[in-house]
């Protein structure tokens, strides 16, 4: 397993799970992927949740803060995008038409971190790393591998994140019939630092957000796994030319996330 030293501005590099069942989230991930689990202590009452994979962290995971659950908020996976100076990001966001939910703020001995929200209403961090540069492994069996964003406005995003992190747009090749997809890049990173794509007819009504995928050594297996350990299939494993094998799914708690085994060339 190589490890991750370093993230290059402009790409993910945490993803954070926030659950209404903690305890749940632990085991059902845990099982899945064969997380080990590490507590950090935020409080008298409440545990800030690393996964590691071989001792290397892969995610993490919070419980319900005071005011999320009365609000509605629904369990949801965060995507956390590296910067080099969190404040002048979230500079960048307000000029480019974004929000800042959270003014940037320092994480004790981690790092520094802002919560935004771009213009079409998906939510995202970024982190300006300290100590802690987030994930140590990435693209391997049991650990981020994509991040893509599902939105109300193509147009409006592509300009939004070109503005922000300076990222390019292509539009990937899509089957015959299939929605358009673009991938944002970078220099160093041509092949994508994510995708996305306009939300569906058929998801109106959901907001514009982030979703992640975990690369898997065997999807159809990791589905039949994560329906025998209390969670569900939102979308049907399916083979994605040029790209791989992916299906989509909901954790016991109802958040949603997508494995994937990706073409060797993928």
């Amino acid at each position: 397993m190589q490890t991750q030293t370093r993230h290059a501005a402009g790409t993910f590099c945490w993803p954070e799970l926030y659950t209404s069942d903690q305890n749940g989230a632990k085991k059902f991930y845990g099982a899945l992927f064969g997380w080990e689990i590490r507590d950090i202590p935020m409080g008298p009452d409440a545990n800030y949740t690393i996964f590691t994979k071989n001792g290397v962290e892969a995610a993490a995971c919070y419980g319900a803060m005071p005011g999320m659950t009365e609000k509605g908020m629904p369990p949801f996976w965060m995507s956390y995008v590296a910067t080099d100076n969190t404040d002048e990001t979230a500079k960048k966001v307000k000029a480019a038409g974004g929000q800042v939910h959270k003014e940037p703020f320092d994480v004790p001995g981690t790092g520094r971190m802002a919560v935004l929200v771009d213009p079409t209403g998906a939510s995202f961090c970024c982190w300006q790393a300290g100590p802690s540069i987030g994930i140590g492994v990435f693209g391997e069996s049991s650990s981020l591998v994509w991040t893509e964003l599902v939105t109300t406005d193509p147009e409006q995003a592509k300009k939004f994140y070109g503005s922000v992190f300076g990222w390019s747009s292509t539009l990937f090749p899509s089957p015959p019939g299939g929605p358009e997809y673009t991938i944002y890049a970078q220099p160093g990173h041509e092949n994508g630092v994510g995708g996305m794509m306009k939300l569906p007819a058929e998801m109106a009504g959901v907001p514009s957000h982030w979703g992640i995928y975990y690369a898997v050594d065997d999807v159809d297996a990791t589905v039949a796994k994560a329906v025998s350990l209390g969670g569900k299939v939102m979308h049907a494993a399916l083979d994605m030319p040029g790209v791989g094998r992916m299906a989509w799914l909901a954790d016991p708690a109802g958040a949603n996330f997508a494995v994937m085994k990706p073409n060797p060339t993928g």
